[in-house]
């Protein structure tokens, strides 16, 4: 394999996203609105507010994701008129966090780097407790995970990739990235000459101006792409 490590994404790569969650969320908040309102609109709502702290949290105004999902739920709920409370239903997407479902080709694809020899370090936009209670959930080995929480800032900001450069004493042309978000992990990882393969487990269509090294749908692509047995070519 031309690269000599492997930093990986967690969730929506390794395991499922929240996306069963939100709905569950959203619904109580409908049940109580003052106003009419759908599914759609309460979840676009939250993710606009979502959003919106997510970009401005590093360094000293730095918000742990929890702290994130409570505000901008705080937020969604207020904007509706619910009587719903934020921490009492975000519980859901937390637990979701802490025992996400895994995806059924993660171990194997993990088992045939261990056998190659590759370390794999995984960079998630997450918090430590969350990801580490998830990890051993699961009985995932890597041999190093950082996160969004360890160096104060958001993917795809640079300074989680750097210290991983920094920490696992590896450069940019040494490894490659694989993640599901084209902006945090693929547009991330470029920003730094990472070479970045886009996991688009979901069919998702590509967006203009992000252009991935390699694109694949499974790990089990993942796995022929990296080992040079697949037809999947470098996009230059």
């Amino acid at each position: 394999m031309k690269y000599r490590a492997v930093f990986l994404d967690f969730y929506g790569t390794l395991v499922h996203e929240d996306d069963d969650i939100i709905p569950l969320i959203c619904e109580q908040i409908r049940e109580s609105a003052s106003i009419e309102c759908t599914l759609r609109e309460i979840g676009r709502y939250w993710w606009s507010e979502f959003s919106r702290i997510f970009r401005s949290s590093h360094g000293e105004g730095f918000k742990s994701q929890r702290t994130i999902g409570i505000e901008s739920l705080a937020e969604t709920i207020r904007h509706f008129g619910s009587s719903a409370r934020a921490e009492e239903i975000i519980e859901l997407q937390f637990e979701h966090w802490i025992r996400p479902r895994l995806y059924p080709d993660t171990k194997p694809f993990l088992e045939s780097l261990q056998r190659t020899g590759t370390p794999v370090f995984i960079l998630s936009n997450i918090d430590r407790s969350d990801i580490e209670s998830a990890v051993t959930y699961h009985g995932i080995q890597v041999q190093g995970i950082l996160t969004s929480e360890d160096v104060r800032s958001y993917k795809p900001r640079p300074e989680l990739f750097r210290e991983a450069f920094m920490q696992y004493r590896l450069k940019a042309d040494e490894v490659i990235h694989i993640g599901d978000s084209l902006t945090s992990d693929i547009r991330g990882a470029q920003s730094l000459d990472i070479a970045a393969m886009w996991l688009n487990r979901l069919g998702k269509p590509q967006a203009e101006g992000i252009e991935p090294d390699y694109i694949c749908t499974t790990l089990d692509e993942a796995q022929q792409v990296l080992h040079g047995h697949h037809k999947e070519e470098a996009r230059t």
